[in-house]
C-alpha cells in the first residue's frame, strides 16, 4: 500500500473532537539509528530533525493545541564534548532554520529546563525565536532543553522556600507546587510517546505525566513518520482514561 493511501486509512480512523490536547515525546534511538548504518552519532541526531518536523507538522495538521519534545536532558552533558558541541551547532540550526516555517503554520516556540546554564550564543537563538514566534496562536511547541523532572522539582521547591520566605507563610499543596514548576503554563499531558522500544521515562515530565496514556513504538526517532504520531492517537482514543483508578472490583 502506499504511503499516502496508508495515511489517509489511518487519518479516517481520527477523531478530530477528541484528539489528546497535549502529546509529550521523549525522542530516542538517534545513536543506534546511525549506528545500524555505521555513520557517526551525529548523523543520527541529523536525521533526528526530519523526525521533529514530521511530529511537529502532523500536530499542527491535526490540531493538536500542544507538542512537548525532550530534545536534550541534564544527563546530556555526560556525552563526550565534541557530540555536544554538535548538538548545540544542531540547534543553532535549527531554531535559524525553523522559524519561516513555524510562523507559516502559526507554530508558538516555548522553551523548559535550565536554560541559563545552556551555551551563551544558543540561549541567544533561543530568545530570538521564541520572540520572533510569541504572537502565534496555533500549536504550542516546547522543547525541553538541559531538562530533568528532578532538577524541575527541585527548582520549584526552591521558588517555593523563597516565595514563602518574601510572603510570609505559605501554604504547600499540589496547585501552590504546580505554579512553580516549568510547564506552569501547560496543560498536563494526555498522550506521552516514546520511541525505540524502551519502557522507561528518562526523568522526564515526571510530575506531570502523573495520568498520561504512555504509547511506545519499537521506530527509532529518526525513522519516526507523520503516520506513526497517527498511529499513536488512534491508539490512545481507544483507550479509557481512569484519573487514578486501578479498575479492581
Amino acid at each position: 500500500m502506499k504511503s499516502v493511501e496508508l495515511e489517509a486509512q489511518l487519518l479516517a480512523q481520527v477523531d478530530l473532537d477528541r484528539l489528546p490536547r497535549h502529546i509529550a515525546v521523549i525522542m530516542d534511538g538517534n545513536g543506534r539509528w546511525a549506528k545500524r548504518r555505521r555513520l557517526p552519532r551525529i548523523a543520527g541526531h541529523r536525521a533526528g530533525i526530519r523526525a521533529v518536523r514530521q511530529a511537529v507538522e502532523a500536530c499542527a495538521r491535526l490540531g493538536v493545541p500542544y507538542l512537548t519534545l525532550y530534545a536534550f536532558s541534564v544527563e546530556n552533558w555526560k556525552r563526550p564534548h565534541t557530540e555536544i558541541k554538535l548538538l548545540m551547532g544542531l540547534l543553532r540550526e535549527y531554531l535559524k532554520k525553523e522559524i519561516a516555517e513555524l510562523n507559516k503554520q502559526n507554530i508558538r516556540l516555548g522553551v523548559i529546563g535550565r536554560i541559563s546554564e545552556l551555551p551563551k550564543p544558543v540561549q541567544a537563538d533561543l530568545e530570538n525565536a521564541l520572540e520572533r514566534t510569541a504572537q502565534n496562536t496555533g500549536l504550542r511547541l516546547t522543547l525541553a532543553l538541559n531538562y530533568g523532572a528532578r532538577a524541575e522539582l527541585l527548582d520549584a521547591v526552591r521558588d517555593l522556600v523563597t516565595h514563602a520566605k518574601q510572603n510570609g507563610a505559605l501554604a504547600i499543596d499540589e496547585a501552590a507546587l504546580r505554579e512553580h514548576l516549568y510547564t506552569r503554563d501547560l496543560p498536563d499531558p494526555d498522550l506521552l510517546i516514546r520511541t525505540s522500544g524502551e519502557l522507561r521515562l528518562s526523568n522526564f515530565l515526571l510530575w506531570q505525566v502523573a495520568y498520561s496514556e504512555i504509547w511506545v513504538t519499537e521506530t527509532l526517532w529518526p525513522d519516526f513518520t507523520q503516520q506513526d504520531l497517527i498511529q499513536a492517537i488512534i491508539d490512545y482514543q481507544k483507550r479509557e482514561r481512569r484519573y487514578g483508578g486501578l479498575g479492581l472490583g
